[in-house]
């Protein structure tokens, strides 16, 4: 990935940075450069903002001091940016789904993911499955779910489909084949439950990584979207401490509290007010 940050596309400065230091006529190549690589045109141009902004002298970074770097980054913690995420019903209703979405599979994801070599070794019964067959079923598991993201592109846009068709279709059959994951310890039996769990999990984030920031207003999505990774990042600290309490009692403990955790995103997802598909972003 690092490569193709490089090699394969190029990520344009926020025009909105470029603007607010002056730098008008770069703002006005960024946005051009994104248009053309949708293959839009746009009428935006520099002599525009000139005449609608002035022109500005281009503005230097400021040096301010540790305590004041502190203040500033402290004075952006205010609920008068989370207020308008619940302006309207509607829009509350999509907050609170999404949030509790992001919740539920950060803690389901590492529940099964981060413990799969253990749950792949264990598969043999009562003789444990040896590390090379082990690892290679990991492997397996990986490569079929990088197409996952990549027919998730294609279905999203699927009329009657969209996105939340995608979403919520790719995670019940997640939780579906967690579940299905339990019912015998036969090594082949689990790696295809697994590769089929990990290539329908990549289409369900996939998803969910597009969907959220498009669903929320410009001013207000960088705040929402942060809260709803910042949830998703505390609910995945806790998962191993879920797991190890849980696996004490019931080694498969562990994944039917994934399975389910799953299910319950789907339910919020059947809820959800907002279909994003040939919709322009607010």
């Amino acid at each position: 990935m690092f490569c193709c940050r490089f090699f394969l596309f190029h990520l344009y400065e926020s025009p909105k940075f470029l603007l607010s230091r002056g730098r008008q006529s770069e703002a006005v190549a960024a946005v051009h450069g994104v248009a053309y690589k949708n293959r839009k045109t746009t009428w935006l141009s520099e002599d525009l903002l000139n005449e609608i902004g002035g022109v500005e002298e281009a503005k230097g970074d400021e040096k301010l001091s540790f305590k004041e770097i502190v203040n500033r980054n402290l004075s952006k913690f205010s609920t008068q940016r989370i207020a308008p995420l619940f302006a309207t019903r509607k829009l509350g209703l999509m907050t609170i789904l999404i949030w509790f979405c992001w919740t539920t599979i950060g803690m389901g994801y590492p529940l099964f993911n981060a413990f799969l070599p253990q749950y792949l070794s264990n598969a043999g019964g009562e003789s444990e499955t040896a590390p090379s067959i082990v690892y290679r079923n990991y492997a397996i598991t990986s490569i079929v779910g990088v197409p996952g993201s990549i027919i998730a592109y294609y279905t999203v846009n699927i009329k009657y489909l969209g996105r939340k068709g995608t979403i919520a279709i790719s995670t019940v059959i997640t939780g579906v084949l967690t579940f299905c994951f339990t019912i015998s310890a036969d090594p082949s039996f689990q790696l295809t439950f697994s590769a089929l769990e990990a290539f329908f999990q990549n289409v369900m984030y996939g998803v969910l990584y597009a969907y959220t920031p498009e669903v929320f207003p410009a001013p207000n999505r960088g705040t929402a979207t942060g809260i709803a990774s910042c949830l998703n990042r505390i609910a995945g600290l806790c998962a191993p401490i879920v797991a190890v309490n849980a696996g004490q009692a019931d080694p498969k403990a562990p994944i039917y509290a994934s399975g389910g955790l799953f299910l319950a995103a789907f339910v919020a997802m059947l809820l959800f007010p907002i279909e994003t598909k040939g919709r322009q972003s607010l």
